[in-house]
């Protein structure tokens, strides 16, 4: 193991992140086990209980040579609650601190990619309250009216601000309720990542979420939905969580065969990988210094190029 007092003092914390499939977890894991730190989780669906998988939790990459490597923000909601980027801000903050104070090193894996740029950028994120008045006044507004609104404003972080109308209301709330109460918003603690992306060819990465997406099948996934829509979840908002959640329930509900439902779910995971890469490249763009490593590197290959980079 690394020892204490030899830990970088160029970086604070690593951050391993990729795209889905991509063997985040097993690395990070591996690596927490080396530096001897803790995993912070930076996945938006992984905080949900009973979410296990459909989400890849896959809690035996946690376990390495029989060592339990200990983790944060997984299985801290239940399913139905609304988990928000401040919240996930609070959350972190308060684990970095705990973290720092006994001389923890942080390893942050995940594949979210606004909460990966929330924790390397520094984001500063506003507690703003809901405006019902305000909410109500856009109710008939288009997305054309809904994006000339936002753009008298300042805008928060990036052009997802307008990906749909709910993010499109949000962040007009959120930069009204800054025009009119200043900016009382608090940012990401200052950190020092080193950011480690794991990297497989697009053919390698489509068939390991062709092979992976059987193999959660065959291990219950659906199962797994039923047992939620069982507990009185609401259907809308198993859809809401998208992809695995969203496709196994529309064939639960009978809006979908079962054939139809894996060729859909399939093509939508191959989408949303290129979309992970997408904003992933636009961080580096943004000046964000991302380590690449060839997903086909032996595992003790790619935790010894990151130990080197660490040192």
């Amino acid at each position: 193991m690394m020892e204490v007092e030899k830990r970088s003092s160029v970086y604070d914390m690593v951050v391993v992140t990729g795209p889905t499939a991509s063997g985040k977890t097993g690395l990070a894991a591996r690596l927490a086990i080396r530096i001897e730190g803790e995993i912070i989780s930076a996945d938006s669906r992984q905080i949900y209980r009973h979410m296990d998988i459909g989400t890849g939790k896959d809690y035996n990459d946690y376990v390495v040579d029989g060592i339990k490597v200990p983790y944060h923000l997984i299985d801290i909601r239940d399913p139905g609650y609304r988990y928000s980027l401040f919240e996930y801000y609070r959350d972190f903050t308060g684990i970095m601190a705990d973290l720092r104070e006994r001389n923890i090193f942080p390893v942050v894996c995940g594949g979210s990619g606004m909460y990966i740029d929330s924790v390397v950028s520094g984001y500063r994120l506003p507690e703003v309250p809901p405006d019902p008045f305000l909410r109500k006044s856009l109710e008939d507004k288009t997305m054309e009216e809904l994006t000339s609104i936002l753009s008298t404003y300042r805008k928060l972080h990036n052009v997802t601000d307008i990906d749909t109308r709910k993010r499109a209301v949000r962040a007009i709330e959120i930069e009204k309720y800054l025009a009119d109460h200043g900016e009382t918003v608090a940012g990401f603690p200052v950190t020092k990542p080193l950011v480690i992306g794991v990297l497989y060819s697009r053919e390698a990465r489509r068939e390991r979420i062709s092979a992976r997406l059987k193999a959660r099948l065959e291990e219950g996934m659906v199962e797994e939905v039923q047992k939620m829509l069982d507990r009185g979840i609401d259907p809308e908002t198993l859809i809401y969580y998208g992809l695995e959640y969203k496709y196994i329930t529309l064939f639960l509900t009978g809006k979908m065969e079962y054939d139809e439902m894996v060729s859909s779910l399939e093509i939508a995971i191959h989408q949303f990988a290129k979309r992970q890469m997408t904003w992933f490249r636009g961080m580096e763009r943004r000046g964000v210094v991302i380590h690449w490593i060839d997903g086909e590197l032996p595992i003790e290959d790619k935790v010894e190029f990151v130990i080197r980079l660490i040192e």
